[in-house]
């Protein structure tokens, strides 16, 4: 069967900058793809071309005959007078859902995305419930490809979890643009990362998120190599050229020419192999104190809504909080408790004289008008950073801004680059307790890779709040949550409370214990092995040590320089190595189903 979308030789300029050139992109039945790459790649771009939103420079893009495909943006908005029913209805009546279809389609979207009122009106959602509208919104055109981007943006940890359940069991296809590293692993079957690194603009491999950092890892490592090979060449070639070889004869002219075309062939590759990554590092004062703020029984209330109550809490020197919680159970509201914006209801509030608080937000709040240039050096073309004095051009540059961008107004930033400005503002304060509520909202997996490294190395103390998983397990020492209800309780990772929020939803769940333990006692009983199970069990050992061989063969086809040296070559053993790796996953998965059934 055809792709549902091919996109052939596509490019695509903003001014002079190229986003992307000549890539060539397909969706077919049952994909689901994590598209990644640095800020600033084409990914967002790349998604509305194949939406058909808009027109690439060159190239098409081919769209299988009566072919659905809904687009979901990074922001949803909704009109003011628009409720949940009149926004799928909408959707529905643009794509010509059959009358009688429609009330059940609606019902059935609105409710697996959550929503039990479809009179609530649409603008007046939270950010996470207008990302399920938007998706909802899309589910209901009864979609063949679902293009999403940064869908966990917004989305709570319940939300995220919402999401990966949908579309692993979607029958459709799905192109996803995301940086949350533990939703692609959960969730895609492929991943494609939009590089200028790579020879056709971008690097297609098959698996999880993990099983392509070990695939790019061996591109990049035989890529490396015959980087090398190429350098050796040129190197030889330009020592023969220094040496003026005469043009007269057809053979001088011949390797003339080849020793250009090498030259310029090794400038490409140089040139692709430049990756830069935006420069963070937070700095902490030398306060020697150790206790630094110190909360107990603190019940505090956000109008009727209880957040916590009687919470005892102590943050000091060198601890790494991560606080976690529903959508609306008020991290936000604790972070301005820590500011000292709020103060309690009951309960003792104490802070370290003179603590220095820096609090990056997530509002992502910059002055309308601003330039670039302003916004990093307010009142001089410098900045103080670490007790030196620095040029804001090269201040801008650790951030990944360009000169000519320094008199841009700060309003036409994408959302990642307008986070890098925040989070470059904040780098220029030196604090003793460092607040951070969503700073990995639009920011590339690079710089997410940078920002981790940074606050690991912080001396201070931090609160993190994050719906990036990996950022959590990676970066905190310990997790306070939060459920939404009043309750708090200290964990060591974040798995640890997700637990918790199980169990407290098992508690609050109104069905006897003996019934839900009935209802699942089914799963326990194990199944023996059918005769034709029996004969595959029997063999697959085999099979297995086969495959091993394969992927080792693989590996070893990698390792040599002819391979190395020669790209498509190369490609094709990539390729072979993804199809014998996938192939011993497939039978190491099936041997110990079978095993688990023979008990």
């Amino acid at each position: 069967m055809p792709p549902i979308l091919n996109a052939q030789e596509l490019s695509k300029r903003f001014g002079a900058t190229a986003l992307f050139e000549g890539i060539d992109f397909t969706v077919s039945e049952g994909d689901r793809i994590g598209l990644i790459g640095p800020n600033g790649a084409g990914k967002s771009t790349l998604l509305t071309v194949l939406a058909g939103e808009q027109e690439p420079d060159t190239g098409d893009v081919a769209r299988r005959k009566g072919a659905r495909v809904a687009y979901v943006r990074q922001e949803a908005e909704f009109s003011a007078s628009s409720t949940v029913r009149s926004v799928l209805a909408a959707a529905m009546n643009r794509s010509a859902v059959p009358e009688v279809e429609r009330e059940g389609l609606l019902r059935d979207a609105a409710g697996r995305a959550g929503f039990a009122d479809f009179g609530t009106e649409a603008a007046k959602l939270s950010g996470g419930w207008r990302k399920r509208l938007a998706i909802a919104e899309a589910l209901v055109t009864r979609p063949d490809v679902l293009l999403l981007d940064e869908p966990t943006n917004h989305l709570d940890l319940a939300g995220i979890a919402w999401l990966e359940a949908l579309l692993n069991n979607a029958a459709f296809a799905c192109v996803i643009i995301s940086h949350d590293r533990y939703f692609l692993e959960n969730v895609a079957t492929e991943i494609v990362e939009l590089n200028r690194v790579y020879g056709g603009g971008l690097l297609r491999l098959k698996g999880s998120y993990s099983r392509f950092l070990e695939g790019r890892a061996a591109y990049l490592e035989a890529q490396s190599r015959m980087q090398d090979s190429l350098r050796n060449r040129v190197r030889t070639e330009i020592e023969w050229l220094r040496r003026g070889p005469k043009a007269r004869t057809t053979k001088s002219k011949a390797r003339i020419d080849t020793a250009n075309e090498l030259i310029g062939k090794l400038r490409d590759v140089d040139a692709r192999s430049q990756v830069t990554s935006a420069g963070i590092e937070f700095t902490a004062t030398d306060r020697e104190t150790k206790r630094l703020v110190e909360l107990e029984d603190i019940s505090l209330s956000f109008g009727m809504k209880k957040i916590v109550d009687r919470l005892n809490l102590l943050i000091s020197n060198g601890v790494r909080l991560g606080l976690v919680g529903p959508n609306g159970s008020g991290k936000t509201t604790l972070l301005r408790l820590l500011t000292g914006e709020l103060e309690p209801q009951s309960g003792s509030f104490r802070r370290a004289a003179s603590l220095r608080v820096v609090y990056f937000s997530q509002a992502r709040e910059l002055e309308p008008g601003l330039t670039l240039r302003r916004a990093l050096a307010p009142h001089s073309d410098s900045v103080l950073y670490q007790g030196r004095v620095v040029h804001v051009l090269s201040y801008a540059n650790r951030f990944l801004f360009a000169a000519e961008q320094l008199n841009q107004p700060v309003d036409r930033l994408s959302g990642g680059e307008r986070a890098r400005v925040l989070i470059a503002r904040l780098m220029l304060e030196p604090a003793d307790l460092l607040l951070l509520d969503e700073p990995t909202n639009d920011l590339d997996i690079p710089t997410l890779e940078v920002l981790e490294e940074t606050l690991l190395e912080y001396t201070g103390a931090l609160v993190l709040v994050t719906h990036d998983r990996y950022m959590l397990d990676r970066v905190s020492t310990s997790i306070l949550g939060l459920d939404g209800r009043g309750n708090s309780g200290a964990f060591a990772d974040y798995s640890q409370w997700e637990q918790w929020m199980r169990q407290t939803a098992a508690e609050s769940d109104p069905a006897p214990r003996n019934q839900k333990r009935n209802a699942e006692a089914p799963r326990e009983i194990r199944k023996k092995l059918s005769y034709l199970e029996a004969r595959e069990y029997a063999g697959i050992e085999e099979r297995v040590e086969a495959a091993d061989e394969r992927v080792r063969a693989a590996h070893a086809q990698m390792e040599e320089p002819k391979i190395a040296s020669d790209p498509a070559a190369l490609t094709a053993a990539l390729k072979e190595l993804e199809e014998a790796q996938a192939e011993a996953d497939a039978l190491y998965a099936r041997w110990a189903e079978l095993t688990e059934k023979v008990g």
